[in-house]
């Protein structure tokens, strides 16, 4: 061990850690410059007791939000570490479509503080097939794979399995969305066995108008899943929910 901190200290020196924001020099893996730091908005309570949508105050224990209250959703909240922002959006694309593979433990680290109690399964969004030739990963796998690490909740990338190639959402309105992701989503083999009656996290990178989301727990639950909570790094907030990330 005492050999190998030369080699480490020369790595270091020539590979240093930087700020997944914008690639400033940083002390530490995984850790964001004070610039980037400042300009990200880290999601918590107070928020929506059914689909945790922030609030800006406190409106009491078990205060749902109206949406909420006009339509439930299916899964059992959605959980994600930032606001949708220019930070929040860089990480994520460079993670998505640069290769930057260390972003997804970078993403995790933030999210692990929101892990449900109970947590008994972690199952990423899955990506078709077509789509992971071309990009090589599923970065929502990438991410499953930090938290299970970090949290000791497994994680199954296979379990759940996108078997219809789906469109770019963004620009579609609501229906259009749903209508998208239609049978879109399919339990693997066996599957049934493994969530029967326990609390599934499903896990993203991204969250924008909740048609994913909203596919994936309703096939989860009828699955045998408890519950269904959706677990990301960054939830897009506001009118433009659903138009601002490319799937």
């Amino acid at each position: 061990m005492r050999a190998a901190a030369p080699l480490r200290y020369l790595a270091d020196l020539a590979l240093p850690p930087r700020c997944p924001g914008c690639g400033e020099v940083v002390g530490a893996d995984h850790r964001f410059c004070a610039a980037c730091w400042g300009r990200l908005r880290f999601l918590g309570p107070p928020w929506c007791a059914s689909c945790q949508m922030p609030f800006d105050y406190d409106r009491g224990e078990g205060a749902v939000c109206g949406e909420c209250l006009a339509e439930p959703p299916l899964h059992d909240g959605v959980r994600a570490a930032v606001a949708y922002g220019e930070v929040a959006r860089h990480v994520a694309l460079r993670l998505k479509y640069s290769g930057k593979t260390a972003h997804a433990a970078t993403m995790a680290e933030a999210m692990a503080r929101l892990m449900p109690e109970g947590a008994g399964l972690l199952v990423p969004v899955p990506l078709h097939r077509w789509r992971i030739w071309g990009r090589g990963f599923n970065q929502a796998a990438l991410i499953a794979a930090a938290l299970s690490k970090a949290s000791g909740v497994p994680a199954d990338p296979f379990l759940l399995r996108r078997i219809k190639a789906t469109p770019v959402l963004r620009g579609l309105g609501p229906r259009g969305r749903a209508k998208a992701v239609a049978g879109a989503f399919a339990l693997a083999p066996e599957a049934k066995q493994r969530i029967a009656g326990k609390t599934i996290v499903l896990v993203d990178d991204v969250h924008t108008s909740g048609a994913t989301a909203r596919a994936c727990a309703r096939i989860l639950k009828r699955g045998g899943a408890d519950r269904v909570i959706l677990l990301c790094w960054a939830r897009v907030l506001g009118e433009e929910a659903g138009d601002r990330y490319p799937d």
